[in-house]
């Protein structure tokens, strides 16, 4: 099977094309792929799939490295558009494209470099879903905004949003000494939650800047998290921290987020790189 292997700001994805729609990989499977000792490892497995709806280019299946279905992945998004771009499966001439997920539709622009390869990519996100069924979570609130979560570690105020899949942000002092690894799988899995939720430990470092860190719902922490740098500039301006505007700084890097407020989208650009495309034998037993 043939493969490519991207990143957005290190968080990595193993992208496959299916046009035919006819690839249907169980857990185990997508497990062996994304294992980083005996696979070819990455946080995630994207199928590049033919839109169902005629208002779309292409349809991102997007599936966590744990064999979970994702309704959304932000850095995904900007990988898949890249792909889409850099093979010119959209035409040379397009600096727009939209694409189709679980959690709806993605307009994305497309800056290019002299060689006509994606450079940037900027993304309409869409609206935040605010309320508790939207996120969903049985906590309970008009909008979910710094209200205590019981765990077996302690009480924790946090903030939960939707960016068509679930995320939970704790505010921290220091986020490099956060309790990333014992505190996110702890929440992920909290009964608040019905569908897990990915978690943010975020830092107002100044006005315009926030550093976080995102343990991501069955993939764990990784270096960056494209809807989770969303849903935290949605969690501070709704809180009074910043304005609707930031950069978020992520172990891999930066994205610029922008939020319209009320109803508006929330505007994501930033970069995807390819790193190489290969072909992998699968073991017998491992294709279904």
């Amino acid at each position: 099977m043939t493969f490519t292997k991207m990143h957005g700001l290190g968080n990595d994805f193993i992208l496959v094309e299916d046009l035919a729609g006819e690839l249907d990989f169980s857990p185990a499977a997508v497990q062996w792929f994304c294992d980083r000792n005996f696979g070819i490892g990455a946080d995630g497995l994207i199928l590049v799939r033919p839109a169902t709806s005629s208002e779309a280019d292409f349809h991102m299946h997007y599936i966590n490295a744990d064999g979970t279905l994702a309704e959304m992945c932000g850095n995904g998004v900007r990988c898949f558009a890249k792909y889409l771009v850099d093979r010119e499966l959209v035409a040379p001439e397009r600096d727009r494209l939209v694409v189709e997920t679980l959690g709806g539709l993605k307009p994305v622009s497309v800056e290019r470099d002299d060689e006509g390869l994606m450079r940037l990519a900027t993304v309409d996100m869409g609206a935040p879903g605010l309320t508790a069924e939207q996120i969903p979570t049985t906590l309970s609130a008009d909008v979910l905004v710094d209200v205590p979560l019981e765990t077996d570690a302690g009480t924790f105020s946090v903030t939960c949003v939707s960016m068509g899949n679930p995320h939970c942000i704790i505010w921290v002092d220091d986020v490099d000494n956060a309790p990333v690894e014992t505190i996110g799988p702890l929440i992920e899995h909290a009964d608040a939650f019905p569908n897990r939720t990915n978690v943010e430990f975020a830092e107002v470092a100044d006005a315009d800047l926030i550093r976080v860190r995102v343990w991501e719902r069955g993939c764990g922490e990784t270096l960056a998290c494209g809807t989770g740098a969303c849903a935290t500039v949605v969690a501070a301006a709704l809180a009074g921290k910043i304005g609707r505007e930031a950069t978020v700084e992520l172990p891999g890097g930066e994205l610029r987020i922008a939020w319209d407020g009320a109803a508006g989208g929330v505007i994501m650009t930033g970069p995807a790189e390819e790193v190489f495309a290969g072909v992998v034998d699968i073991p017998e037993g491992e294709d279904d």
